[in-house]
C-alpha cells in the first residue's frame, strides 16, 4: 500500500461519517509538503467553507495521531470544482455526455492525451469520443482526467444548485 492509499484509508471513515465522499488525496511539495485533500458533498450539494473547516478538524484530528508524515506539512481541504478531476471509475459514468481531457501513463493508440466527450463505462474501461471516433481506455491506465468547463457543465452545475 503506498504512502497516499494509507493517508486514504486513515481519514477516509471519518469523512465519510461527516456526509462526505474522497475525491482524491495527493501530497505536493518538497520542503513543506502540502496534503490535499479534495471531498464532495455526497447528497451532491455544493461544498461551504464550513464543511472544509469541519472536514479538515476531522482530519487534521486523525492525521496528529497516526502521524504518517514525519515533518511539518499544510493541511488544504476543498471542493473539487466545477472543472472536477475524475479519478474514480463512477466519476466517468456520472458524468457522461460531458468533455472531459484525459491523460494515459503509456500509449494507446499511439497516443497518450484524449479529450472528447464521455460515453461511460464499460467494466473497467472508459470510453470517450475524441475526434475521428471512440477510444476505449482501461481505467488502471488513466493518470490523470478532468472534465472541460464547457457551457453544458455549467448549466448542469447551476440545475444542481437548485436541488
Amino acid at each position: 500500500m503506498d504512502f497516499i492509499d494509507r493517508v486514504r484509508r486513515l481519514i477516509e471513515p471519518a469523512i465519510g461519517d461527516l456526509g462526505f465522499d474522497i475525491v482524491r488525496v495527493q501530497l505536493a511539495g518538497k520542503n513543506r509538503p502540502c496534503m490535499q485533500v479534495m471531498v464532495e458533498h455526497r447528497s451532491g450539494r455544493a461544498i461551504t467553507v464550513d464543511d472544509c473547516a469541519r472536514v479538515s478538524r476531522a482530519i487534521s484530528a486523525i492525521l496528529d495521531v497516526e502521524d504518517p508524515i514525519k515533518s511539518a506539512y499544510t493541511l488544504e481541504v476543498s471542493s473539487p470544482g466545477i472543472d472536477r478531476p475524475l479519478v474514480r471509475i463512477g466519476d466517468f459514468e456520472r458524468f457522461r455526455g460531458f468533455q472531459a481531457k484525459i491523460e494515459t501513463n503509456r500509449p494507446i493508440d499511439g497516443r497518450r492525451r484524449f479529450k472528447g466527450r464521455l460515453l461511460g463505462v464499460e467494466g473497467d474501461h472508459v470510453r470517450i469520443a475524441v475526434e475521428g471516433g471512440e477510444v476505449t481506455l482501461p481505467h488502471p491506465d488513466i493518470q490523470r482526467a478532468k472534465l472541460v468547463l464547457t457551457d453544458d457543465l455549467i448549466a448542469a452545475s447551476e440545475e444542481n444548485k437548485g436541488s
